[in-house]
């Protein structure tokens, strides 16, 4: 008895030791301004329940938040698609890895000067992001409305050069993404990213003329450094990520604009 007593105090000492690694343990998150920023602050607070304590670090663009989590400034991010993330890999050697999927972000075209992309004159301008993930995913939403057509061979990172259709010899104006809300003044349209769209007061429901449809493969994810992503506290985020505090807060702040797709990692 002896025995089995001190082989359950040892047991309960190192449970309480993990717990209390845990509880001690303290991560930085990189986002961008928007709805990432906003359901990671949800975020945080299902988190502290479990133990785990999380400063979120927000960054303008999409360029620094992998290179600081590749660097170790971060230990984890929630800003970006798959796609972006595998050509960032690919042309950075990051070695991060996708530990959870999180939300999808619509696509959106938005304008200031027509209610219809049938209103575009010949010669129209339009603002694209300035990154090829994005840009390309830009391009590939106007494709499926007509617009213009591309390489099919090129698949999702599409630049203005794949494209071998374009009827109304459109201008495609490459900008900084955080850039294209304010854009509007001055061109014909421009495609938005939710996330600044809502930053800029834009309903991507009721402000864009055109909007990504939800079979869309560019659902957003959570990212960490392949070194970190079987740690205990990365099971917490995602947990944490997933619950359906967060659910229901997604569903009711952004009515549809932003769609929760909380999947583990396959």
């Amino acid at each position: 008895m002896r025995f089995l007593f001190k082989l359950t105090a040892a047991a309960v000492l190192t449970a309480a030791l993990t717990g209390q690694a845990l509880a001690n343990e303290k991560i930085k998150i990189g986002v961008t301004p928007g709805a990432h920023e906003e359901v990671m602050e949800e975020v945080v607070k299902v988190a502290a329940t479990k133990g785990l304590d999380i400063e979120i670090i927000s960054f303008s663009d999409y360029v620094i938040p992998n290179q600081a989590l590749d660097d170790g400034d971060l230990q984890a991010n929630s800003f970006q698609h798959k796609p972006y993330l595998d050509n960032q890999i690919r042309d950075r050697g990051y070695d991060l890895a996708i530990v959870g999927y999180n939300i999808l972000t619509p696509m959106g075209i938005y304008s200031d000067k027509i209610k219809s992309l049938d209103e575009l004159t010949d010669g129209a301008q339009i603002g694209i992001p300035n990154d090829p993930t994005n840009g390309g995913r830009a391009l590939l939403v106007l494709q499926t409305q007509g617009l213009i057509k591309v390489d099919p061979e090129v698949g999702l990172v599409v630049s203005p050069l794949d494209i071998i259709e374009n009827p109304k010899n459109i201008k495609f104006v490459e900008l900084d993404a955080a850039q294209l809300p304010r854009s509007l003044a001055d061109l014909d349209a421009s495609a938005i990213n939710t996330n600044y769209a809502l930053e800029a007061g834009l309903n991507p429901i009721k402000d864009s003329i055109v909007i990504e449809g939800n079979d869309s493969p560019y659902a957003n994810v959570i990212v960490t450094r392949t070194q970190d992503k079987d740690a205990p506290w990365v099971k917490t985020l995602v947990e944490s990520y997933h619950d359906d505090a967060i659910r229901d807060f997604i569903e009711t702040k952004y009515e549809g604009s932003v769609l929760p797709v909380f999947k583990i990692t396959e």
